[in-house]
């Protein structure tokens, strides 16, 4: 007896995923112009003509325990934080700031973050911009 070969399975339609994901609630995406809309993106630098305006940086913070709604709220206050996200485990929050310059980031570290009552540590990831080396 012939044995029938099982029919193929049918390829599932794939799914717009673009707007699946951008119709994600709680995520920010960068526009779609400028970005795969696959990968999600928390902020985007302000540009003026192609040239960033400031400095980022992402300043990772650990709290003391039971004391991060309340430095969430005093961190609201600072307005270079452009984005408050608290997480599960280490760091506690994750905030992300745009500063005019190296020196104006050290006065809001040590001055303003460092000073909430609640705050144990940071730790500080200046975004570096990478210029392509490609002569022309």
């Amino acid at each position: 007896m012939k044995k029938t070969k099982p029919a193929a399975a049918t390829p599932a339609k794939p799914s717009n995923s673009a707007s699946a994901l951008t119709e994600t609630p709680n995520i920010r995406y960068r526009a779609q112009e400028s970005a795969s809309p696959t990968v999600p993106c928390t902020i985007q630098a302000p540009v003026d003509g192609g040239v960033v305006m400031s400095d980022r940086a992402y300043i990772l913070i650990d709290v003391l325990p039971g004391r991060t709604s309340d430095v969430v709220k005093a961190l609201s206050d600072i307005a270079q934080i452009k984005t408050i996200d608290p997480c599960w485990g280490k760091p506690d929050i994750i905030v992300v700031v745009e500063v005019q310059n190296q020196d104006a980031l050290t006065q809001l570290v040590l001055s303003r973050i460092h000073e909430i009552e609640g705050v144990a540590k940071t730790d500080t990831h200046l975004v570096y911009r990478l210029k392509d080396n490609t002569a022309t």
